[in-house]
C-alpha cells in the first residue's frame, strides 16, 4: 500500500464528500417517491444522467449561456418526471397493480431513457465546463477544484430549500402526510395521486440537479444513470430508506468510504466497498441509521 500525506488524505476526504453530496441528492429522489407512493423508483439514475445531457444540449447544441442551461436543466427533467409519471405510473396505480409491477415499471423506464439518450445524443462521453473556472483553490498542499464549492454548496442548498418547502408549503405538508400514511391522508381529502406526480417531478428535478452539478467535474453519458441509482440507494438505505437527512448523511457517509477504499485498497474496490456497506447495513440495521420516517 502507497504511503500518503495528510494533503493527499484531506484532498481524497473533499473530493469523497463532494461526490457523497451527489449520492445523497439521488437517495433523496428515491425517499420522496417512495414516501408519497412506497414505490422504489429505479429510474432514479436516468434523472441524474439526463440532468447533465440535457444542460449540455443546451449548452453546446442549443447555444444557450452556461448559467441557462444549468438552471432550465432540472426544469425540462422535472417536467418528464411529470410525464412519465402520467403515462406510466398513474395507469398501473389506478387499477390497484402490485407494487412490484410498479417497480418493474420504473425499470423499463430506466432502459427506456437510456436508450432514448443514447439514440437522441450518441454513445460518446459529454461534458462542460466548471461553472467556477478551472483554476482549483489551494490550502497548503491541498487542491480543491472550484467546482466542488458548487457541489456542496449547491447540494445544502438544494436540501434546506427541500426542508422549507416540506415545512412552509401546503404542498409540502400534504406530501408529508402522504409519508406517514397514504390512506388517512387520502380520507382527510389530500389527493394523493396528485401528490404523486408531485413527488415525481420533485424528484427528477433532484436527480437532474445533481447531474449538472456532477458533470463538469467528470462526464456524462446514457450508461452513467446505473451507478448513480445504485449508489443513491445505497445512500437511502444507509440513512433509512424514508428518511430524506438520512438518506443525504448516507450518501456522504458512502462517498467518503468510496473515497478512502481508492486510497487505501485500490480504484478497483470502490463498487466492492458500496455493496459491503449495503449488506452490513441490511444485515445489523436494516432500518438504517437514522430509521425510516414512513409509518409501517
Amino acid at each position: 500500500m502507497i504511503a500518503y500525506g495528510w494533503s493527499t488524505l484531506a484532498q481524497f476526504a473533499i473530493s469523497g464528500l463532494a461526490v457523497g453530496c451527489i449520492y445523497g441528492l439521488v437517495g433523496i429522489g428515491f425517499v420522496v417517491i417512495f414516501n408519497a407512493s412506497g414505490i422504489v423508483n429505479f429510474a432514479q439514475g436516468s434523472f441524474v444522467m439526463l440532468g447533465g445531457m440535457t444542460a449540455y444540449a443546451l449548452y453546446t447544441l442549443g447555444g444557450l449561456p452556461l448559467w441557462l442551461a444549468a438552471l432550465l436543466s432540472p426544469m425540462v427533467v422535472a417536467a418528464l418526471g411529470f410525464v412519465l409519471e402520467a403515462t406510466v405510473i398513474r395507469p398501473l396505480w389506478r387499477r390497484q397493480a402490485p407494487l412490484l409491477v410498479l417497480i418493474l415499471a420504473t425499470l423499463e423506464l430506466q432502459v427506456m431513457l437510456e436508450n432514448g439518450t443514447m439514440h437522441g445524443l450518441g454513445t460518446d462521453p459529454h461534458t462542460f465546463p466548471a461553472f467556477g473556472g478551472s483554476e482549483p483553490v489551494r490550502w497548503g498542499g491541498v487542491s480543491v477544484a472550484r467546482q466542488t464549492f458548487w457541489i456542496v454548496g449547491g447540494s445544502l442548498a438544494l436540501v434546506a430549500a427541500l426542508a422549507l418547502f416540506y415545512r412552509r408549503t401546503l404542498t409540502g405538508q400534504a406530501m408529508r402526510a402522504c409519508a406517514v400514511n397514504r390512506e388517512v391522508a387520502a380520507l382527510l381529502a389530500i389527493p394523493v395521486e396528485r401528490m404523486l406526480a408531485g413527488s415525481f417531478a420533485l424528484s427528477a428535478a433532484l436527480g437532474a440537479a445533481a447531474g449538472v452539478l456532477i458533470t463538469p467535474t467528470q462526464y456524462t453519458a446514457f450508461h452513467v444513470a446505473l451507478p448513480f441509482g445504485i449508489s443513491g440507494f445505497v445512500a437511502a438505505v444507509i440513512g433509512g430508506f424514508g428518511n430524506a437527512t438520512g438518506a443525504f448523511v448516507g450518501g456522504l457517509i458512502l462517498g467518503v468510504l468510496e473515497s478512502l477504499a481508492v486510497v487505501f485498497i485500490a480504484s478497483g474496490y470502490k463498487d466492492v466497498v458500496t455493496f459491503v456497506v449495503l449488506l452490513a447495513i441490511l444485515f445489523f440495521k436494516p432500518t438504517g441509521l437514522f430509521g425510516s420516517l414512513v409509518e409501517e
